[in-house]
């Protein structure tokens, strides 16, 4: 190797202890930045042409590697919109350009508009539960900024509901003039019991549900808006009934046989068509007991407020205590997350060597939980980049002795006279 070798190749250590350190640098200044990952640099040896008696020279060569597959401590923060992922993904963002990106800082606020967006100006993408666009695997065109804040009243007009009761097998059989559906002054049931449903402005609408044994295993079932009872009750009712269906029972375990599907039409009054599932009725020896029910659509209220659940679904909670879910997050995902391309307000686009995004839920394939009120602390560990930052500033004094002992050996060749 020449003396001219020895100082180009101390110069490329030098170099490459420079982008160390500066790789330190990067580190340490983000130590605070939510969601960061730390890089370091990696060298490589740059090896010259040799024979077995000369060796001409080579150096060392220097790659950043982002290390974009390490978990950060997840800090809990109480706010809701605080969002952190635990395992594996990224959040789809977008800025106000419309230029998509992937981050995991998770540091969303809601703007005037109410999209969430975070401290880099990156706005958070979904898709809405209740639309029929689902987000495509490999793209981001269907995802939309997500709104957290309502500030109009929301009314949903009731269209499904589900009634789980047990009716008392050992009942006296009804006489056919006396049922519930024949709506006669003489007209009797068994059980009754009440729904609350809502019209399409809102209101409430009580229903009535009225059970009457019509034969062995057999019962008559009439449902009546509740505003058309007499006066302390009973029949007639001033109104036709909603809906009246023939309830038949296995005389084997007393599950529900017809009618098909245990699904009862009826509509409510000033609202829309609602189906009634009543799959989950049984005809036991037991009194008549209600299990459970349940009906959708809410009476108008205002926003309280949101919810984020660890699979994404972003849940918006009224004043009146109605759960609404508005809104799904999803996860994006490479083959090489260590090979994104990294870009200014801590965001990440895909590569060549990263793979392309795919898109899917949280908690599913091998991405993680979003978890709400948390954000993920930077992975830098001040401790270990102060050791790395001594280890390369004694490198680089190394190789500058080696350049300083090689130009004065130079010093001497040039001094020397024939």
């Amino acid at each position: 190797m020449s003396l001219f070798g020895a100082l180009r190749t101390s110069v490329s250590g030098m170099n490459a202890q420079a982008n160390r350190m500066s790789a330190v640098s990067e580190n340490i200044a983000n130590v605070s930045t939510t969601g960061y990952k730390r890089m370091r640099a990696e060298f490589e040896t740059l090896v010259g042409s040799q024979s077995p008696t000369v060796l001409y020279n080579g150096g060392v060569g220097t790659r950043f590697q982002s290390l974009n597959t390490e978990q950060g401590t997840l800090l809990q923060t109480g706010r809701s919109t605080d969002l952190a992922i635990r395992g594996r993904g990224y959040f789809v963002v977008e800025n106000a350009a419309g230029q998509p990106a992937l981050t995991r800082a998770g540091a969303f606020t809601p703007n005037a508009q109410g999209e969430l967006v975070n401290t880099a100006g990156e706005f958070l993408l979904g898709y809405e539960v209740d639309s029929t666009a689902r987000p495509v695997a490999n793209g981001v065109e269907s995802l939309r900024r997500i709104d957290v804040i309502q500030t109009a009243l929301s009314a949903t007009p009731t269209t499904s509901g589900m009634l789980s009761a047990n009716l008392d097998s050992d009942a006296a059989v009804v006489p056919a003039a006396d049922l519930p559906s024949a709506n006669a002054p003489t007209s009797t049931s068994t059980s009754k019991t009440s729904l609350v449903t809502y019209d399409n402005l809102g209101h409430k609408v009580t229903i009535d549900l009225h059970f009457a044994k019509s034969a062995a295993n057999t019962w008559d079932l009439a449902i009546y808006d509740a505003a058309s009872a007499p006066v302390g009750g009973g029949f007639p009712y001033a109104a036709a009934p909603l809906a009246t269906a023939s309830l038949s029972f296995s005389a084997l375990n007393g599950a529900l046989t017809a009618p098909a599907g245990g699904l009862v039409s009826l509509t409510i009054p000033s609202g829309q068509t609602m189906q009634l599932d009543l799959s989950s009725m049984t005809q036991l020896a037991s009194p008549f007991a209600v299990a459970q029910a349940t009906v959708d659509g809410h009476a108008p209220s205002q926003l309280d407020r949101v919810e984020i659940g660890p699979d994404g679904v972003v849940t918006a909670i009224y004043r009146d205590g109605t759960l609404i879910p508005r809104y799904r997050i999803p996860l994006a995902d490479v083959v090489s997350p260590d090979n994104l391309s990294n870009a200014t307000g801590n965001i990440h686009w895909e590569t060549a060597d990263s793979g392309g995004i795919v898109i899917g839920e949280a908690q599913t394939g091998l991405r993680g939980d979003i978890i709400s009120g948390a954000l993920e602390s930077s992975t830098v560990d001040l401790a270990g980049e102060l050791t790395t930052m001594i280890e390369a500033q004694r490198g680089y004094t190394a190789n500058s002795k080696v350049f300083q002992a090689g130009s004065e050996l130079l010093d001497v060749l040039m001094s020397l006279k024939a």
